[in-house]
């Protein structure tokens, strides 16, 4: 029996995916096989050995030590693209929100309340204070055309507007379905240079923290747009800020709101409401359940962002697998047989053969987990 531990709620059609012969699941669970989590923080969570496999129902992996998890043989599972159409609907009303000054004019009006039949008159005379640009024909950058930018790119460019996007890492199935008129930029200083409205979709790393900064912004068109619906430390709030007093920036708009932009005129602060749809819950944790089953049971890795991938088929008598270092792979794969399939990412690789192995292979030096698949 496997048990699945779920540190929050996972939609039922993701748990359900579990063949309750093969599998329990739950909120208690000790010494899990694998662990199911969207938001809740595993940095001070002492995993059990048993624990193979995290699969994190979202796409960002903040919340888990991915290299601790790598250096002990788990594999930690992402669900890109499950909940890109939620995001992509919330970053096209955070543009119109920050273009027409939508929440500043709804909490305006509140201030009327009592004032009877002066009320038309006041609506009219105080209005013009909350005009603001229609988003058609203006042009917006996109920083980072994954399954997430690319959907903002393509609903952007239907509602009129030019589209100017950045992604060293680009896909070549997301470049190929590309309009002809999207520009494809390799400088990334390009966007801030040419853009109205710019919106951020990569993760947050040593490389891309403070991706938006007083150096970046001043590239800028005065009255930038900045959308922030990816992590906060993508953006530095002090020099955002700096941005928003000076006129260089006309509004910023964040998913995830802290102490020092929270009531910040120009700031429209949302409490994390990227994901939370119904229907992008639901595909975050069905995909979820799908990657921990295909792993537990065939030892399929997909959509990994601590180890590389490998597509396998169905386990036919018995299956070694072994997650190991890189520079163990010539040893690991002597023992296996020639039959054996490697793959590497980064210091990580993993080699899989259908035999049994176990004992042979936990020898080897540079060896972090072997498990035998029957």
């Amino acid at each position: 029996m496997y048990n699945i531990l779920t540190l929050n709620k996972i939609a039922a059609c993701g748990t359900d995916k579990f063949d309750k012969n093969l599998y329990a699941y739950g909120e208690e669970m000790a010494n899990p096989t694998a662990i199911m989590v969207r938001s809740a923080s595993m940095h001070e969570m002492e995993l059990s050995p048993e624990t193979i496999a995290i699969a994190r129902a979202g796409a960002g992996t903040n919340n888990i030590p991915v290299e601790a998890c790598a250096e002990n043989g788990v594999v930690v599972f992402n669900t890109p693209g499950a909940n890109a159409n939620a995001v992509k609907e919330l970053v096209i009303c955070g543009m119109l929100m920050a273009s027409r000054r939508v929440t500043a004019a709804l909490d305006w009006c509140k201030t009327l309340k009592g004032e009877g039949d002066a009320v038309g008159k006041l609506v009219e005379k105080g209005k013009s204070q909350f005009a603001g640009p229609e988003i058609m024909g203006k042009t917006l950058g996109v920083i980072g055309m994954g399954a997430i930018g690319f959907k903002v790119a393509q609903a952007a460019e239907a509602l009129g507007m030019k589209i100017v996007g950045y992604d060293p890492y680009i896909s070549e199935g997301i470049k190929s379905a590309m309009s002809a008129d999207m520009v494809l930029v390799d400088d990334i200083n390009e966007i801030f240079k040419l853009s109205d409205y710019i919106t951020i979709h990569v993760p947050l790393t040593d490389s891309t923290k403070n991706t938006v900064n007083k150096d970046t912004l001043a590239l800028c068109k005065d009255g930038v747009r900045i959308l922030n619906f990816a992590r906060g430390g993508l953006v530095n709030n002090d020099d955002l800020k700096a941005g928003l007093e000076s006129g260089k920036v006309a509004a910023y708009v964040t998913d995830f709101p802290s102490d020092d932009v929270i009531g910040v005129d120009g700031v429209i602060a949302i409490p994390h409401l990227g994901a939370s749809t119904p229907e992008s819950e639901d595909n975050c944790a069905m995909m979820a359940a799908d990657e921990l089953i295909a792993y537990i049971e065939k030892g399929e890795i997909v959509n990994s962002v601590n180890m590389p991938a490998m597509k396998l088929e169905a386990v036919n008598g018995a299956r070694t697998c072994v997650i190991h270092k890189a520079d163990a792979t010539d040893a690991v794969a002597a023992v296996l047989g020639a039959d054996a399939k490697t793959a590497t990412r980064g210091a990580y690789a993993y080699t899989v053969a259908d035999v049994d192995a176990l004992a042979a292979v936990e020898a080897i030096d540079g060896v972090i987990r072997v498990r035998v698949i029957k």
